[in-house]
């Protein structure tokens, strides 16, 4: 707005009243009226999770655009933010874990059926990165946002389709079946595939640089996971977690499982 289009009574955008602060301050709400000192803390970490999640979904929706339009520059711009995201999700485990178990246990109880595994943005941004199962639904009632939100990314091209799509506008011979295929059922790797990555890294530099940069993201992911199932060990050890999920168990069962495992196939053939 020009200053020229300001009103006698209209305030002037302040820090404050752009990023709402009072409202976002007020929504720190421990679950008693003496609230445990670390609860504050709790609250925070995965408040803020939430917010770093929903910059993660902006930005895999703009990379996935500009994979499908072969702009590499653009699609590398937003894939290295979300690189550095991920480091930054990474970094506040070491903020979390200076809540020792006794510390976390003066409140847990409060959380009741609350639990991590009921983050619908999470939930997403695994579905983004090619998880292509449906009982991720079942921690939300039918009807709801989050379950309708969550039954249409589950129909939507992953970032490795649109990976896919970005290699064949460039020219590499990516086979119909993997370009084509079903994006409501899980990715499959081949060697086919793996054969058409190859070649990018051997004779296509800009599109190696988007393939390493897809493999950093992988890495971010994977190293998040290790992090937050330490955190978890050391906080409640193989105890369930709240709302009776399976904790540490859980998590322990998604490491090392890449998400773009053709990527990592081909390390043994350059």
């Amino acid at each position: 707005m020009r200053a020229s289009d300001s009103t006698p009574n209209q305030r002037a955008t302040t820090y404050s009243s752009y990023l709402r602060v009072p409202e976002l301050l007020s929504l720190q709400t421990p679950r008693a009226d003496e609230p445990e000192h670390d609860e504050l803390l709790f609250i925070v970490i995965h408040q803020t999770y939430e917010l770093w999640f929903k910059t993660l979904l902006h930005e895999f929706t703009r990379s996935g655009a500009m994979l499908r339009a072969a702009r590499s520059h653009d699609a590398l711009a937003s894939l290295g933010r979300i690189r550095t995201i991920l480091k930054t999700l990474v970094a506040q485990v070491d903020v979390l874990e200076t809540m020792t178990p006794l510390q976390f246990g003066t409140f847990r109880g409060r959380l009741e059926a609350a639990s991590g595994f009921q983050s619908a943005q999470f939930r997403e941004v695994e579905i983004v990165l090619g998880r292509r199962d449906q009982s991720v639904l079942a921690s939300f009632a039918d009807g709801s946002d989050e379950h309708q939100r969550l039954t249409a990314a589950l129909h939507r091209p992953s970032l490795w389709h649109h990976t896919l799509a970005y290699l064949a506008a460039r020219g590499h011979a990516v086979p119909p079946t993997a370009l084509n295929g079903d994006v409501t059922t899980a990715y499959t790797p081949t060697q086919a595939v793996q054969d058409v990555v190859l070649s990018a890294y051997q004779h296509d530099a800009e599109a190696a640089l988007v393939l390493e940069r897809l493999v950093d993201i992988d890495e971010g992911l994977q190293e998040w996971r290790y992090r937050h199932v330490k955190m978890v060990e050391r906080t409640i050890g193989h105890k369930h977690g709240t709302g009776g999920s399976s904790g540490a168990e859980y998590l322990v069962a998604t490491l090392f499982r890449p998400v773009f495992p053709d990527l990592w196939a081909v390390r043994d053939r350059f």
